[in-house]
């Protein structure tokens, strides 16, 4: 029955069946430093062991319980009384060199005071120590100079107790009794340093040792009950065995419940007392239950104390405890408010890498232990809403990650707006253009008599000048919020505008054309083609786009569609055209009456100079080709918005290049320049044809 013994190696019932101890195993220790450890969240600590069982069977155990948690050893490093000065220091000066602000020291008092000293020497201070309960409590290591480097260092000690009856049985003793007995050679060679003098006044305070030296008057401190700890093992193991030997020896009657003696004591064998051990259970005289478990260990117990300097001397203070419930749970407590801490009044903290905020995660660095990382942001579109996350969460899809991605927030959805700089600057000039246009059809009504207006075919003038409204106006569907009914109106209102705007000018152009071949004799083409035929021209070449348009809209209409990227901020409020093909087949009509009318214009580009309609007409539908030819990449490569923005710039840029090459020579004419406003003006006076 062990008192003070401690290996966890002496567990193994296969080695040591008979083998009881009354003070916990290292591995309850290093369960209960794990617990201490994992209690502050310290994750970077340093560990110094002895080079023996106890330091290596103690730090593996310590290890197998915080590696699990996360906790990382920074360092172990072996310490051993006997090493050469050098080795202790180079020990003291990693200490000094590392980062590490918490360090565990599983090693008995021989082997840790050289290290201790030597730190002490070097001035290595801010560091937390944990002691084991081997060295925690040494007298020797316990002193003010230490204090400088290990004040506030927390440790384990096995539990202590107030034995009262215990101080008269010790005061008892007498020396010149039993000055031979080893108790009492103990306390006088280990404590005083010689052997007891010729008379011991034990009620004086001080007594004088022999040869006349003065030391310190351990008197009191033996006498003390009131803090007994190993002691208090003893008197368990004690009691243990006795209620061993009494369960041996005594059992009950089969006819009473009254027990009588089965056995007498030469009866009683080592084994038999073996096995009553086993079954020991009982509350001792201070309320203790005493207990082996199947290993012959007793259940955990341990204080908690820290070294605090009080009246100019190191003492350890109680400040929690470590104990194993009654349902077999391991229970913490500490009362933090009475810890003074090596930091000051701040618990120290002990990591490698700070946890990562939320909104980042951990990138593990190369080479280094899991507790030292990076915080890396998170990417666009994923969030880590925790702290020390270990991966970023992706946003659901119409989600985003906000500006610290902490959070998900619904994606802006992105349209070509009327409140916004674009859509005002665009809608201003829809606006401004037919209003322009208007404004000419005005004075070409107003002056619809005069030469010019009448020369340039007023009929189709009119009505180009009407569809260039259109054609203007046609933008203002392309703006705002899309709606079924405006993504329809959108396309198939731009396409029969422009139809019947290219239409108009290929009736121009065939006018043009018709009216100078009628000046060569003997040519009545003019005859053949008047204002009958002009308006078939023009409502038949029409009529085409409307078809299209309608075989469009049964067949697959555009419709509204919200364009989602996973990669995106944005969700792109569109109108999908519903068939590529209708599409581009409205836009390739166009196009087609586009190059005829301009290759019939470029035919009658040497018309004569004062009433060449033809080249008008081939600079207006010159730009108007560069325009859309220029629009298709750009239309394909635009993103969200900006390709609604090309589009109506590209059907703004057409029109108002249509409008100014075509009818501002001529208003030019009429407003400013009236007096060309004649017929033989409009007729050509420099003409040679005839």
């Amino acid at each position: 029955m062990s008192y003070f013994s401690t290996c966890e190696c002496l567990s193994d019932k296969r080695k040591y069946p008979t083998f009881f101890r009354t003070i916990p195993s290292d591995y309850y220790q290093a369960k209960a430093l794990a617990f201490l450890v994992r209690q502050y969240e310290w994750t970077w600590i340093g560990v110094i062991q002895s080079d023996n069982d106890y330091g290596f069977n103690g730090i593996s155990a310590f290890r197998k319980e915080v590696e699990s948690h996360g906790v990382c050893i920074a360092f172990v490093r072996t310490v051993l009384r006997t090493y050469p000065r050098s080795k202790i220091s180079e020990i003291a000066e990693l200490i000094k060199q590392s980062t590490i602000k918490v360090i565990l020291a599983f090693a008995p008092e021989r082997d840790i005071d050289p290290l201790m000293k030597e730190v002490v020497k070097q001035n290595i201070t801010g560091i937390q120590w944990i002691g084991s309960e081997a060295w925690v409590t040494a007298a020797s290591l316990s002193t003010p100079e230490m204090f400088k480097s290990f004040g506030g260092t927390l440790g384990l000690v096995v539990r202590k107790m107030d034995i009262p009856k215990l101080g008269p049985i010790l005061k008892d003793i007498s020396p010149y009794k039993d000055s031979e007995s080893s108790f009492v050679s103990d306390f006088w060679e280990t404590l005083v340093g010689c052997r007891p003098p010729s008379k011991i006044n034990y009620s004086n305070n001080a007594t004088k040792i022999c040869s006349g030296k003065e030391v310190v008057d351990y008197t009191n401190k033996f006498f003390d009950v009131s803090q007994l700890r190993i002691a208090y093992n003893v008197y368990q193991g004690v009691y243990a065995i006795a209620h061993a030997l009494h369960q041996g020896m005594f059992c009950k009657r089969p006819e009473s419940n009254f027990s009588g003696q089965c056995l007498n004591a030469s009866q009683l064998t080592p084994n038999l007392v073996t096995e009553q051990l086993k079954n020991v259970h009982f509350v001792d005289a201070f309320g203790e239950l005493v207990f082996f478990d199947k290993n012959g260990d007793p259940p955990a117990s341990y204080e908690i104390i820290n070294w605090q300097l009080r009246d100019g001397q190191v003492q350890h203070i109680p400040v929690g405890h470590f104990r194993t419930s009654a349902n077999g749970q391991y229970v913490l407590v500490i009362n933090e408010d009475n810890i003074v801490w090596s930091t000051g009044n701040l618990t120290p903290k002990a990591v490698c890498s700070e946890i990562c905020p939320q909104g980042t995660r951990k990138a593990q660095i190369k080479g280094l232990p899991l507790c030292c990382f990076d915080c890396i942001p998170c990417a666009d579109g994923s969030i880590s809403n925790t702290t020390g996350a270990t991966d970023c969460i992706t946003c659901p899809e119409e989600y985003w990650s906000n500006e610290r991605k902490d959070s998900c927030i619904m994606k802006i959805i992105e349209f070509l707006s009327y409140t916004e700089t674009m859509g005002i600057i665009l809608m201003a000039l829809s606006v401004l253009g037919a209003c322009l246009t208007f404004s000419i059809l005005m004075v070409f009504i107003h002056f619809r008599d005069t030469p010019i207006v009448k020369a340039n075919n007023s009929e189709l003038s009119l009505l180009l000048l009407l569809s260039l409204i259109f054609c203007f106006l046609c933008p203002l569907t392309f703006i705002g919020v899309l709606t079924v009914w405006s993504c329809m109106l959108r396309h198939t209102a731009f396409g029969i505008a422009f139809a019947l705007c290219i239409s108009c000018m290929l009736g121009k152009t065939i006018v043009v054309v018709t009216a100078f071949k009628a000046t060569l004799p003997g040519n009545n083409v003019a005859g053949k083609f008047g204002p009958p035929q002009q308006r078939a021209i023009v409502c038949s070449c029409t009529a085409v786009q409307i078809v299209i348009c309608i075989l469009w809209l049964n067949v697959a209409p555009p419709f509204p569609n919200r364009v989602i990227e996973q990669r995106s901020k944005k969700i792109i409020l569109e109108c999908n055209t519903g068939s590529d093909a209708a599409f581009y087949s409205v836009l390739g009509y166009i196009g087609l009456l586009a190059i005829v009318c301009l290759v019939l214009a470029f035919l009658a580009r040497k018309l004569p100079d004062n009433f060449n309609e033809a080249k008008f007409i081939t600079f207006s539908l010159l730009i108007f080709c560069a325009v859309w030819i220029t629009f298709i990449p750009a239309y394909v490569s635009s993103p969200g918005k900006y390709t609604v923005a090309v589009e109506i710039f590209a059907i703004l840029s057409s029109a108002f290049g249509l409008l100014i090459c075509i009818f501002v020579p001529k208003c030019y004419i009429i407003l400013i320049k009236p007096e060309r406003n004649t017929r033989k003006h409009v007729m050509g006076k420099n003409t040679r044809v005839n």
